[in-house]
C-alpha cells in the first residue's frame, strides 16, 4: 500500500454524531411541571402549571428541529398538565367544602366547629 492511498483512507469522514447541547425551555419546563405538581394544591401550581405547559409546547417544537431536549419538554408538559388538573380538582373540593361547611362559621370552640362539619357531612 502506498503513502498516498494510506493518506485518503485516513480521511474517511466518520458518522455524524448525535445533536449535543441544551433545549433552556426544555429545561425550564420540566422544572415547573415539576415545581407545579409539587404546589398544586395549594393552587400556585396551576399558574406555574400553566406557565410549564406553554414552556414544554415551544420546547417540543424547538426539539423537532435542534434535537435536543424531547425528553424534558415532555415531561414538561406531561407534569405541567397534571398540575393544572389537580389544582382545579382542589379549587373544586374547597369550595364544595366551604359551601357544605357555611353554617359552622361562627363556632363557640374548635369543638362545635367539628361537630358541625361532620353533621353536615354526615346528613345528620
Amino acid at each position: 500500500m502506498s503513502m498516498q492511498e494510506m493518506g485518503t483512507s485516513a480521511h474517511h469522514t466518520a458518522p455524524s454524531p448525535t445533536p449535543v447541547g441544551k433545549n433552556g425551555l426544555a429545561g425550564a419546563a420540566m422544572v415547573l411541571g415539576v415545581s407545579s405538581l409539587l404546589t398544586s394544591i395549594v393552587f400556585i401550581g396551576g399558574l406555574l402549571g400553566g406557565v410549564g405547559l406553554v414552556l414544554g409546547i415551544v420546547a417540543l417544537t424547538t426539539t423537532k428541529r435542534t434535537g435536543v431536549g424531547r425528553g424534558k419538554a415532555i415531561a414538561g408538559v406531561v407534569t405541567s398538565a397534571i398540575a393544572i388538573v389537580v389544582s382545579i380538582l382542589a379549587a373544586v373540593l374547597m369550595v364544595r367544602y366551604a359551601d357544605k361547611t357555611q353554617e359552622c362559621y361562627q363556632p363557640d370552640s374548635l369543638r362545635q366547629y367539628q361537630q358541625c362539619v361532620h353533621q353536615q357531612f354526615s346528613g345528620n
